[in-house]
């Protein structure tokens, strides 16, 4: 049985288990949870009980969560003296599948983000968010219903990595010194330095499980979202590489957005996805004017950020939009 330092582990319950690529999920799985900072305790304690009470009543107590409590933040600071102790890590690893609450991340300074650093630790690559309208909840828009996206965010990559020095620190002076003599740049000495990583490995398993999701559930599109036109490297990468690994594993299944036009006259054929692409803020004027042409989105970091809280707004805000952080299960 696996130890922790400060964790106890119920007597009553099962951990969750991997068979092949599916997780099979006992009558009492053990589930960690985060409780979060701020709001964080409110949220969860309020959400639950609305969990136990939807099993109960789907169930009749045959079935029940045990719950775990772990710790980030500032009451693994009270526990542990750090905000992000190794039990952390180890319960979320050994059980699998996790419940986190809102953590704080301090602006301008103090400790980086702990959301980042638990996805990039675990290999939590894909932000995954659905986002529909329910029927009677304020929205801002006269159609919110015709918003029914799920938007697969890279999560480990880009400006979020996490790389950068502060302006005047020693390695922004070196790094701006460097980069001006080297490539004839004229990057002024005053500037802060941050670093935006997109690699192939990382935008194929995001495109890959947009798609793999996007045939599981006869969706009728992947939009990849980027600003390509102008981060031609980083961004226009991620759009070519998603185009290839669609060529390269899915091309019984997929065509792309010229293809269906060429080849097809608009018209999509049974069983088969169109992968196409936009440019990052047309992206986010169509997602409000033209709602309903948008199924399945994968995108790099920073613009999932901005489009998912977008999308999110017109079906009546963040809580309507909860997401997941997953990677790939390895048993």
């Amino acid at each position: 049985m696996i130890e922790f330092n400060k964790l106890t582990v119920p007597t009553q319950g099962e951990k969750i288990e991997i068979e092949g690529d599916k997780l099979k999920i006992p009558d009492f799985p053990i589930i960690p949870c985060i409780e979060g900072d701020g709001i964080g305790p409110d949220i969860m304690r309020a959400s639950r009980r609305i969990w136990d009470a939807a099993v109960e009543k789907a169930y009749g107590g045959k079935k029940k969560i045990v719950w775990l409590d772990i710790y980030a933040g500032d009451s693994a600071q009270a526990k542990y003296g750090e905000v992000l102790p190794q039990d952390t890590f180890k319960a979320i690893e050994h059980f699998i599948v996790a419940i986190k609450g809102p953590l704080t991340t301090p602006v301008g300074g103090g400790y980086r983000s702990l959301n980042v650093t638990l996805r990039q630790k675990l290999n939590l690559y894909a932000c995954v968010r659905p986002v529909r309208y329910f029927k009677g909840v304020p929205s801002p828009v006269i159609h919110p219903e015709r918003m029914n996206v799920v938007i697969f965010r890279e999560n480990t990559e880009d400006v979020y990595a996490g790389i950068e020095w502060r302006q005047g620190s020693k390695e922004a002076t070196e790094l701006i010194s460097y980069l001006n003599k080297t490539y004839n740049l004229k990057i002024r000495e005053d500037s802060g330095i941050g670093i935006k990583p997109i690699s192939i490995t990382g935008t194929k398993q995001l495109v890959r499980k947009a798609i793999k999701y996007a045939l599981a559930h006869n969706r009728s599109s992947v939009t990849m979202v980027h600003k390509g036109n102008i981060m031609k490297y980083t961004e226009g990468a991620f759009r070519d590489w998603g185009y290839q690994l669609a060529k390269e594993e899915f091309a019984d299944t997929t065509i792309s957005e010229d293809e269906l036009w060429e080849k097809y006259d608009g018209k999509v054929p049974d069983g088969v996805v169109v992968i196409k692409d936009r440019i990052a803020d047309s992206m986010l004027q169509q997602i409000l004017t033209r709602t309903a042409e948008y199924d399945i989105v994968a995108t790099p970091n920073l613009n999932g950020d901005y489009l998912s809280d977008a999308c999110a707004a017109q079906v009546g805000g963040l809580g309507m939009a909860p997401g997941a952080n997953i990677g790939d299960f390895i048993g």
